[in-house]
């Protein structure tokens, strides 16, 4: 069974990702990694080519082959993976969802303006930016979510050990 980790860009999803793949010896797999390498260009370069549109075309089929190869790894989420119910479908044949959640005061803190992530949204502030797209994300995270674990206090190490402890709990693991 696969661990998948969704969530907003800064609630952790990485550095958690990272841990467990280290602490159950398992294979990560990086979704937004795997774009980048199938594309062979960065993400802000595939979003000014091939526009928000392209770049999610990609991720869909990055997805389907992770899902139809990944047994029993982590596979790391990028934040807009939710859009497409096609994903979540994708990702739950054979794993369990981990919704990661933040404040939104430490969301902020954590990603700044990240120059590898180009904006969604024209006309807006940074932080309206955010906002936004966290309210309109919401109930997708939340349905896709076997798995709610709140990242505001704990540091990446003890996020993914209550998970580890989690996944044992339900017999998942």
């Amino acid at each position: 069974m696969n661990i998948v980790l969704l969530g907003y860009r800064g609630t952790g999803k990485s550095s958690v990702a990272r841990f467990l793949a280290r602490k159950l010896n398992r294979k990560l797999f990086c979704i937004d990694e795997l774009i980048v390498e199938s594309a062979g260009m960065s993400i802000p370069k595939i979003v000014d080519e091939l526009g928000w549109p392209g770049f999610r075309d990609i991720e869909l089929r990055i997805v389907e082959e992770v899902s139809g190869r990944a047994d029993d790894g982590i596979i790391d989420c990028g934040g807009g993976v939710v859009l497409d119910e096609r994903n979540i479908r994708n990702l739950r044949r054979n794993g369990k969802t981990v919704l990661l959640t933040a404040s939104f005061e430490t969301i902020l803190k954590r990603i700044h303006r990240d120059p590898n992530r180009p904006p969604l949204k024209d006309g807006l502030s940074f932080e309206q930016e955010q906002r936004q797209i966290i309210e309109e994300r919401e109930d997708k995270y939340r349905a896709a979510a076997d798995l709610l674990v709140d990242t505001t206090r704990g540091k990446p190490q003890e996020t993914a050990m209550y998970i580890v402890r989690r996944f044992k709990e339900m017999a998942w693991i």
